[in-house]
């Protein structure tokens, strides 16, 4: 590449970066760490580990947002000097190592720039999942568990913590539904994108004759629920059951009527958690999911409201919204943005952000 090629180049990188330097509010977020970091210092953090835990895990977060940003506007900066060097001293192995960095910066800045269209409402929430086997029987629930442990291999992937809340497995192979948390800041605006009907074509491994079969599982994203949401249940509204849990989970956990269900009468929603030993501790976790359930259906309703002045239909682009195919080839591509992988086991094991980065600027561009 020309000597003037690179410094243009190296101008639109850095205009690039100053805009998601913009977005991002650097002087912002320093004062967010400042005060997190005086309520973690306080001697009485810990009296209530929950919030602690929130604290802690957000002060980790903005903290390694900002050395990310930070070192990337370094490498940016350094680019000008390696190019520099290399081209003064006629070095060909550090002018080939200076445009590999520039590849690894361009991609890093793309990725960096996806962060930044995450600006809705609830975006920055952690994610509430709910996965469940649809039409395809024993493939179906097959399937809904195969996609379960790919949020979660994605998650760890990351360094995200992640609490599974409930799993009602099915009775062949699989399951039927299961719930978990994605417990990150930004969780929920980034997978929120993966909500909809996944598809999963392949010879199923359940037929003794060996066809092909065509199965699917559905997959809810929600915002979990801050105290600043002012969702309230009255417990007069609520039918609870509990019940002894099944499947996986040792002793304390199959052995004691500790699991709950939680009816809400008024909207016909049912959410159940068995993780946990304690029944109280369960029926917490519940009226969490049962909250931002309701959260969710209190924004839909205002977001018809809104597209009924737009005179907006809304858009469907939470249905049908991936493809796995197996059989007769080998690939995963997402039906609304078009991005495609041809090795659908690295997907299953969590190499998702590619269809998770096109889904988030497919999901801006439609907004616009």
């Amino acid at each position: 590449m020309a000597v003037v090629d690179i410094s243009e180049e190296l101008k639109s990188l850095s205009s690039t970066m100053g805009s998601i330097e913009a977005v991002l509010d650097l002087d912002t977020l320093r004062a967010d760490i400042a005060a997190l970091e005086e309520q973690a210092a306080a001697p009485s953090l810990w009296d209530d580990p929950e919030a602690a835990q929130k604290i802690t895990s957000k002060l980790s977060h903005l903290q390694a947002e900002v050395r990310k940003t930070e070192a990337l506007r370094g490498r940016i900066d350094d680019l000008g000097i390696m190019f520099e060097l290399a081209e003064d001293e006629g070095d060909a192995d550090a002018l080939a190592e200076a445009e590999t960095e520039l590849e690894s910066v361009r991609k890093a800045l793309d990725e960096m720039e996806v962060r930044t269209l995450l600006s809705g409402e609830y975006d920055s929430r952690e994610a509430l999942v709910t996965i469940r086997a649809e039409a395809g029987g024993v493939d179906a629930a097959d399937f809904a568990e195969k996609l379960q442990r790919m949020y979660i291999r994605w998650a760890e992937r990351h360094g995200y913590k992640t609490e599974v809340y409930e799993t009602a497995y099915a009775e062949e192979a699989g399951i039927k539904s299961t719930t978990f948390t994605v417990e990150v800041p930004y969780a929920y605006g980034t997978l929120s994108v993966e909500q909809g009907t996944h598809r999963l074509v392949r010879i199923s491994p359940f037929d003794n004759q060996g066809r092909r079969q065509t199965s699917f599982a559905g997959v809810e994203v929600l915002p979990v629920v801050e105290q600043t949401d002012h969702i309230e249940i009255d417990e007069s509204e609520l039918r609870i059951d509990v019940y002894r849990s099944s499947g996986p989970g040792g002793q304390g956990v199959n052995t004691t009527d500790s699991a709950v269900r939680l009816t809400h009468l008024a909207t016909g929603i049912v959410v159940s958690c068995q993780n946990e030993r304690s029944q109280i501790q369960n029926k917490a976790s519940a009226m969490n999911v049962l909250q931002a359930k309701l959260l969710e259906r209190r924004r839909q309703e205002e977001q018809a409201k809104m597209n009924a002045l737009k005179g907006d239909g809304g858009n469907s682009w939470g249905n049908q919204m991936r493809s796995y195919v197996l059989h007769p080839y080998q690939m995963v591509k997402d039906l609304r943005t078009e991005f495609e992988m041809g090795n659908p086991e690295a997907v299953f094991n969590g190499e998702i952000d590619g269809f998770i980065e096109a889904g988030i600027r497919w999901r801006k561009q439609s907004e616009k």
